[in-house]
Order: C-alpha cells, then sequence, then structure tokens
C-alpha cells in the first residue's frame, strides 16, 4: 500500500470503529432523541451517555481494534 492508501484506510477504519463514540456531537442523533422523547421514550442524558460508552463501547472499541489491527 502507498502512503495515500494507507492514511486513507485508517482514515476510513476510524469512522467506522468511532462512529458510534461521535454520539455526543451528532445533530441527527439529537433530532432522534428528541423525537423520542416527545412520543414518551425514556432517553439517556449526556452522562448517562458516557456512563454508558466508557461501560460499553469503549472496551468494545478497545477489542475491536485489537482484533482487526
Amino acid at each position: 500500500m502507498t502512503a495515500g492508501a494507507t492514511t486513507l484506510a485508517a482514515i476510513s477504519a476510524g469512522a467506522v470503529f468511532m462512529g458510534a463514540n461521535s454520539y455526543i456531537g451528532n445533530a441527527p442523533n439529537f433530532m432522534v432523541k428528541a423525537i423520542a422523547e416527545s412520543r414518551g421514550v425514556r432517553m439517556p442524558g449526556f452522562f448517562a451517555y458516557l456512563g454508558w460508552f466508557g461501560a460499553v463501547l469503549l472496551p468494545l472499541f478497545l477489542v475491536t481494534g485489537w482484533l482487526f489491527f
């Protein structure tokens, strides 16, 4: 692989593996959250999501990163 292809592969892998971790700054997810809350669905707040991220998503990210790289 050339340096450009390696960089593109790294960016693609980062986007795939870190996508779930970008919930906090993702505007469409806030829209979905607002719609769900307006229909009575209980949704986690900012700090509850950070707890979920630390307990579930971060270890999952580390395992998948270790498996694929």
